[in-house]
């Protein structure tokens, strides 16, 4: 009797999606060819020093990402451009390459699947999202795939505009205000029973991930990145009777929501970063409070790393 052998099932191609940023030499050198940009090139102008050597490091991270992918057979959905939203279900990895604003973008468009950040030019970019650096691509990737990164499970935020949810991936931040920033910003807000007028430069909010970045230099507490509380911060409070808000700056527990009705006929929300932004009218009611979905990044610590000068950590009571 001829005995049967069993071969195991050959592995599974990783699938996964990546997402490159297009540098700024890219898109106004190369592909625009904007002359004053290119004459300020030519006579070594210092506000363009850094373009070409972000540029050139970046470039060769991207080289050594494809590369680190073809060894591993990978099939890979190419997203072109931070920007560009994707459809990340079925994916085994979400990989970025850029800096933190790539990662950020690239959030928008991921649910469950976990995503890494490459910072492809480390001394050109901030990358505190981003669990590999340059030289660090193929084994950062490897480890993902077989589970072996840390990973850090961070809350994001979800708004509404009268009643229809905008967005419900906001991972650091979002900023109400009028549309010009010369302009007073004037709103109600309520935060369970305590509601206010309020008149200011607008106000951030988001979760503990966005604390170190515009909430941090408003004036906000740095949070610790598990705190999955959201928090508040007015930019400069317009109180020339020496009011005092109640709404300054608040914490908003899990289940706990902030509405914010419009007193402005051309307002603004902007949510992680300059790109993405909503129109809000006289009367428009935001709402905002935590998303149902957290995020799952690879590589990072959840401890708050600090150099000198750097704020204390708050710790949540």
């Amino acid at each position: 009797m001829t005995e049967m052998r069993f071969l195991p099932a050959p592995r599974a191609r990783p699938r996964i999606a990546l997402v490159v940023k297009r540098s700024a030499w890219r898109i106004y050198l190369e592909e625009r060819k904007d002359p004053r940009l290119g004459r300020l090139v030519e006579i070594g102008d210092p506000t363009v020093a850094r373009l070409r050597a972000s540029h050139d490091a970046h470039e060769q991270t991207v080289r050594e990402v494809k590369t680190a992918l073809e060894r591993l057979d990978a099939e890979v959905l190419h997203v072109r451009g931070s920007s560009q939203a994707f459809d990340a279900r079925g994916q085994d990895l979400v990989v970025t390459v850029g800096g933190d604003g790539t990662l950020l973008s690239a959030s928008h468009s991921v649910e469950e699947v976990p995503i890494l950040g490459i910072n492809s030019a480390p001394e050109h970019s901030v990358g505190f999202f981003c669990g590999a650096r340059s030289g660090e691509a193929a084994s950062a990737i490897e480890k993902a795939l077989r589970g072996a990164l840390r990973r850090a499970v961070l809350t994001r935020m979800m708004v509404t505009l009268n009643g229809r949810v905008v967005t419900s991936r906001i991972l650091n931040e979002a900023l109400f205000c009028h549309a010009s920033p010369a302009a007073t910003s004037r709103y109600l807000v309520r935060l369970g029973k305590v509601e206010e007028e309020q008149k200011s430069s607008g106000f951030w909010i988001g979760p503990a991930a966005g604390s170190t970045a515009a909430q941090r230099s408003a004036g906000g507490r740095v949070l610790p990145l598990t705190s999955n509380k959201l928090q508040l911060v007015v930019r400069e409070p317009y109180t020339p009777h020496g009011e005092d808000y109640r709404l300054r700056h608040a914490l908003l527990a899990q289940g706990t929501r902030l509405v914010v009705r419009s007193k402005m006929h051309e307002a603004k929300l902007f949510f992680d970063g300059a790109v993405n932004s909503v129109d809000v009218g006289f009367g428009d009611v935001l709402e905002l409070m935590h998303a149902p979905q957290p995020l799952t990044v690879l590589g990072i610590s959840t401890k708050r790393k600090w150099g000198t000068g750097s704020p204390t950590l708050f710790r949540e009571p």
